[in-house]
């Protein structure tokens, strides 16, 4: 029988790995995320650097990495300078500082063709995935297991799923180039004594202060 989820599941972790692609692109703000598909190679196998070190950002224009152990600092370094963020790692001891260049507007425009090709990539692999399970319905009519009717019903259904993931893809994209023009408005205004906190809220180092005082 067909198994309408197994495809709709299938384009949900394709967003999911769009998404993450998105959020690990250098837009002119500190941002942990940025890290997330660095990957360093220690201990016989690519790991995430999340699980080697600690990683902050004490403000909108730096990412310190606190490397665990001092011989993975060396791995770190490189693993950094092979992504393609274009960060230039500043070492310290086990303390790695990532200095964020500001986002000019030449690089802001190579953002937003990323961006813009990054989504095409991702509806090309929905709409690959919606041929693989009419694939799938064709075979099962083929063999007698279900009907024709059963079939257009079916490609009905699937067809909804790749709207709607085109859709979601669409919105991403937007959103995304709306943050970096937000991101590159508010740099460009931005004095060095203000940081970004967890939450993504830019405030003033003393502000941040003060809120952890009364916590």
């Amino acid at each position: 029988m067909f198994n309408d989820k197994t495809y709709s599941q299938k384009m949900d972790k394709t967003i999911e790995v769009f998404q993450k692609e998105l959020t690990s692109l250098r837009t002119g703000r500190a941002n942990a995320s940025m890290l997330d598909l660095v990957k360093v190679d220690v201990y016989g196998q690519a790991m995430p650097l999340n699980q080697v070190s600690s990683i902050t950002t004490p403000d909108a224009r730096t990412i310190n990495i606190q490397v665990w152990d001092l011989n993975n600092v060396p791995l770190v370094d490189t693993a950094i300078k092979k992504s393609e963020l274009g960060l230039n790692p500043q070492i310290d001891g086990q303390l790695i500082r990532l200095p964020v260049p500001d986002l000019n507007e030449e690089r802001r425009m190579e953002i937003k063709k990323l961006i813009k090709s990054m989504g095409e990539k991702c509806k090309i692999s929905i709409r690959n995935i919606r041929r693989e399970a009419n694939d799938d319905l064709k075979s099962l009519v083929k063999d007698k297991e279900i009907s024709e009717d059963d079939e257009k019903i079916n490609e009905k259904l699937v067809q909804t799923f790749t709207d709607e993931h085109i859709k979601t893809i669409d919105t991403k994209v937007e959103a995304k180039e709306k943050e970096i023009m937000t991101i590159w408005t508010q740099l460009n205004m931005l004095p060095s004594s203000w940081m970004e906190t967890e939450d993504g809220v830019l405030k003033t180092k003393t502000q941040e202060m003060q809120v952890t005082e009364q916590g």
